[in-house]
């Protein structure tokens, strides 16, 4: 096998939530397919050094600040990579300039429901599914109404700029029942549940509270005892994890889980983390990005 190259890739993220892609150019491989922007990381270059060199000689972008996310290995039949992807936010103010293709290559917005333009790099497919996970998740409560809940969604949006982001991401929601619910709780949850798939997202449900629940809401959050007993990842379209350490999130990840919700947040994460908060999101969702969280999810008085 070629020795690994570490990478640095730029997920742009317009103020409109769309994102940017560019397209490689004749003489390399996979000339013509489509990528987010990036390039190697010079021996005695930072990652965000590195992207941030690399966007002024691709885009003629000038990067102010990026924001750590996830690291993922990938292995092609010319090489073996190691993608450190960064985010970097236009409502932020994170890059100046107007992209322009500076090595004679097309680029081009794209809809965070998927690329228009084909072929995407395999590397770049998975992409496009995380960005769909809402920045801020919270959690719900039978008796609490939806909206209320989505109102709540939005202000915290709007407070760290990233407004744009709610009507592109799906909405998410963590169940939050007492150990022994009644039948009345546990039918509101299910009400909630088909309201939340409807407008095209999710109600995590614990999976203290049994498998038919989240089978048949099509999403379950794991504790650490249930995440350490499993062999392989439960068969639900949403699946994820309540993380108390490093080691966790990392048996998560070799699961292939979507994501994972934790108080600390791992170096080189391979799937989204979002950082929890049992107060007041409206401050904490920017700093946690800025720390490499994919978001904020609100969690109640502790783990679901």
């Amino acid at each position: 096998m070629s020795p690994r190259l570490e990478v640095a890739v730029g997920v742009i993220v317009g103020a409109e939530g769309t994102v940017l892609l560019g397209q490689r150019v004749a003489g390399k491989a996979y000339a013509g397919w489509w990528e987010f922007p990036g390039g190697k990381v010079e021996p005695g270059e930072t990652v965000a050094a590195a992207l941030a060199r690399e966007l002024d000689e691709e885009l003629g972008l000038t990067v102010r600040r990026s924001h750590p996310w996830l690291v993922r290995e990938f292995v092609y039949p010319h090489a073996h990579v190691r993608l450190h992807f960064r985010r970097l936010f236009a409502a932020w103010g994170d890059l100046g300039g107007v992209p322009r293709g500076r090595e004679g290559q097309a680029f081009a917005w794209q809809p965070w429901a998927g690329a228009a333009v084909q072929p995407l790099l395999p590397a770049s497919e998975p992409v496009f599914p995380w960005l769909r996970l809402p920045p801020f998740m919270p959690a719900w409560t039978p008796g609490q109404p939806l909206a209320a809940l989505a109102a709540a969604a939005a202000r915290v949006l709007d407070a760290a700029g990233l407004q744009a982001l709610g009507p592109v991401t799906a909405p998410l929601a963590v169940l939050t029942l007492p150990e022994r619910p009644d039948a009345a709780a546990i039918g509101a949850a299910r009400a909630a549940a088909a309201e939340l798939v409807a407008a095209g997202g999710r109600l995590l449900v614990p999976a203290r509270l049994g498998e038919a629940l989240w089978r048949e809401t099509g999403a379950v959050v794991l504790d650490p005892a249930a995440l350490s007993a499993l062999s392989a990842r439960p068969d639900a379209p949403c699946c994820a994890a309540f993380c108390e350490d490093e080691a966790q999130i990392e048996r998560a990840a070799d699961l292939g889980l979507d994501f994972v919700m934790s108080p600390c947040l791992p170096h080189a994460p391979r799937l989204p983390v979002y950082r929890v908060s049992a107060g007041a999101a409206d401050a904490a969702l920017r700093p946690a990005i800025e720390a490499g969280a994919h978001g904020l999810a609100q969690v109640g008085t502790g783990p679901p």
